[in-house]
């Protein structure tokens, strides 16, 4: 079997990566995606057809929204027969939301979606950028008789693979930026790129690939912490329009079990408001029932978010609440893996 080159396209949609200074003022600006092989030479070494697209007006990290993750997914969408793989460059302080986003987002994806990025800028002396760009193509040229190995959306940092929907940000200045901390890396580059085959999802390989773009955003996140009063949650709990939930929690899913509380998550539960309980904790699970401070919490009917992300779990709610899902099945098909993004 003759080996066919892959074809990479290349997304830049904004973010430090794409950033070079300006010699005279020392300001940052986004560079020409076009003239890419002038500023990395070394991608012509990668045995690939990159091409680039990038967006009209490069996004900053902090100013994502939904309808960007759409613009990214559309792009996705139109090239999908002429690319094997693609590589979106991000900002990364949202780079967990929006890959997390685009994994739901994907149904039946049968090629890598590679999200990467950097902590400083590609023009930079020390910059980590083009490490993480030039082996985030190679991971999404990777192929075994001429078809993909990677079949999910992912995010690559400083020597890491890992499925994206399992990332957090842990730092602001370290090279080090992203954890998986409930999930193993799918790959590691050192001298050679190890790929945990046992480790990379598996999708249906006889279904087409599904573009969802209706994602609602009618939700509210809330970090419980000692002391927190009744009126903040109620003033939440009672916002207009609100559907949905993510309620961070302590240690395995536990909470206060002071009447006032959860006569108020009953009340909102009733009025067909979700709400998912997922851990405050860097790792680990929700585990509820385990303790009696969690158990009546599974009695009044919050969905267990288990050991899914915080970043996940917004964007898990945001899609299946645009997928207009009867109340009842809600709350199991919330609790049901459905790209790997809990065990």
């Amino acid at each position: 079997m003759t080996k066919a080159i892959p074809n990479i396209l290349l997304i830049y949609t904004g973010g430090t990566i794409g950033m070079i200074k300006d010699p005279e003022t020392g300001a940052l600006r986004a560079f020409d995606f076009a003239n890419l092989l002038e500023r990395i030479p070394e991608l012509k070494l990668l045995d690939c057809n990159i091409e680039t697209t990038s967006f009209d007006e490069p996004i900053d990290s902090s100013n994502m929204k939904p309808e960007y993750w759409v613009e990214i997914a559309e792009v996705i969408e139109t090239h999908y027969d002429a690319f094997d793989g693609f590589v979106v460059l991000h900002g990364s302080d949202t780079m967990s939301y929006t890959a997390s986003a685009l994994s739901f987002m994907l149904e039946h994806l049968a090629k890598p979606v590679i999200f990467t990025g950097s902590q400083l800028p590609i023009g930079d002396l020390r910059t980590d950028a083009k490490e993480n760009l030039i082996t985030s193509i190679q991971v999404a040229g990777l192929q075994h008789y001429n078809k993909p190995i990677i079949k999910e959306v992912c995010l690559y940092f400083e020597y890491k693979l890992y499925r994206a929907n399992r990332t957090t940000k842990i730092n602001a200045e370290h090279f080090e930026a992203f954890a998986s901390l409930n999930y193993p890396d799918l790959a590691e580059s050192g001298v050679h790129l190890k790929v945990n085959n046992e480790y990379l999802f598996k999708p249906n390989p006889r279904k087409d690939l599904i573009v969802h773009k209706t994602l609602d955003s009618n939700i509210a996140l809330i970090k419980l912490f000692p002391g927190i009063s009744e009126a903040l949650l109620r003033s939440i709990f009672e916002t207009p329009g609100l559907k949905g939930v993510v309620l961070e929690t302590y240690g395995a899913g536990n909470c206060s079990t002071e009447d006032w509380f959860v006569n108020l998550l009953k009340e909102t539960i009733n009025k067909g408001v979700h709400i998912v309980n997922v851990t405050q904790c860097s790792g680990g699970s929700v585990m509820m029932g385990q303790y009696e401070t969690s158990e009546k919490l599974k009695r009044i009917g919050l969905i267990s978010g288990k050991d899914i992300t915080t970043e996940a779990a917004i964007c898990k709610l945001m899609y299946l609440l645009g997928q207009n899902i009867s109340p009842n099945l809600f709350k199991t098909i919330y609790q049901t893996a459905l790209r790997g993004e809990l065990t």
